[in-house]
């Protein structure tokens, strides 16, 4: 069982930056699939960004391609979310979500395992 805890959401205007973490309590974390999520307001769960377990490979929604990047610290069982020239359509819970996969990584129903989720608000 993978456990994990997201932190460094807050408030920030626009144009700003926030860095998320995410620890997981396991050393199994290493061979799971890393992704991002967020849910904003009256909205669906949409993905964010992936980071695969095996190679590194790292995959981006349209809409923070080049703005967000996420990087994993497999000795430290930590994955990050840079977040930078945010926008106020950026303002949601983001959720960090780990899973033993090989494709599909925008699906949500392919992770196993989520944290509770953390908050984002970018004023404008």
């Amino acid at each position: 069982q993978v456990q994990l805890v997201e932190s460094g959401g807050g408030l920030v205007q626009a144009g700003g930056s926030l860095r998320l973490s995410c620890v997981a309590s396991e050393r199994t974390f290493p061979s799971n699939t890393m992704g991002w999520f967020r849910r904003a307001p009256g909205k669906e769960r949409e993905f964010v960004a992936a980071i695969t377990w095996n190679d590194g490979k790292t995959y981006y929604a349209d809409a923070v391609k080049g703005r967000f990047t996420i990087s994993r610290d497999n000795a430290k069982n930590t994955g990050n979310l840079q977040m930078n020239t945010l926008k106020p359509e950026d303002t949601a819970v983001y959720y960090c979500a780990a899973g033993h996969i090989w494709t599909m990584y925008q699906s949500p129903a392919q992770y196993t395992y989520w944290g509770q989720g953390t908050q984002v608000t970018v004023s404008s």
